[in-house]
């Protein structure tokens, strides 16, 4: 089974992700590269941090399930290859759930938001981005939600962490079920 974690910058994504995986011991999350620099007290094992010569050797090479340009940097997904017994969690954004639909695999898309666009754009402040950058984000977020919904994802609220990680867990049995 693929599930597919996205949702807005600042939203948590990256959060829940993790604490997915520690909560579910069938869970293998996936690791995307980027060719962006690391933030300021972000965690080095995010992503896989490369040059843009070295992402688009990849490219070439069609290393990735799914990837993407945005704001000037690449971001992709390897072709997952999970444990035995293990279900795929990919947090991607939506145009990387577009890719994963067109490449005709089955998953389950939760789509993460923050509980008002102020509360995102204060998480966006704390991790770091400029005006400019949270901005554009907001913006983004409209599309990404509109994209979401068309997909058929499950909308859940980051307004408590604890809370979100169970009602996604909740979400993940229930379709493991059907």
């Amino acid at each position: 089974m693929v599930i597919v974690v996205s949702g807005p910058g600042g939203v948590g994504k990256g959060t829940i992700a993790e604490l997915l995986v520690e909560k579910h011991n069938d869970l293998w999350l996936s690791r995307s590269w980027t060719s962006r620099a690391p933030r300021k007290g972000e965690n080095e094992d995010s992503y896989v941090f490369v040059s843009a010569e070295m992402f688009k050797e990849a490219i070439d090479g069609d290393s990735f399930l799914e990837w993407a340009e945005f704001h000037g940097n690449f971001y992709g997904t390897p072709w997952p290859v999970a444990p035995d017994g293990h279900d795929v969690l990919l947090e991607i954004d939506v145009q990387g759930a577009l890719s994963v639909q067109a490449h005709g695999i089955d998953f389950l898309m939760v789509f993460i938001d923050a509980p008002t666009k102020e509360d995102q754009a204060e998480r966006l402040r704390g991790r770091g981005d400029g005006e400019d950058e949270v901005h554009r984000r907001i913006a983004e977020g409209e599309r990404e939600r509109k994209v979401a919904s068309g997909l058929g994802a499950v909308f859940v609220t980051n307004d408590n962490l604890g809370n979100a990680v169970d009602e996604i867990s909740a979400i993940i049995s229930a379709y493991r079920r059907k």
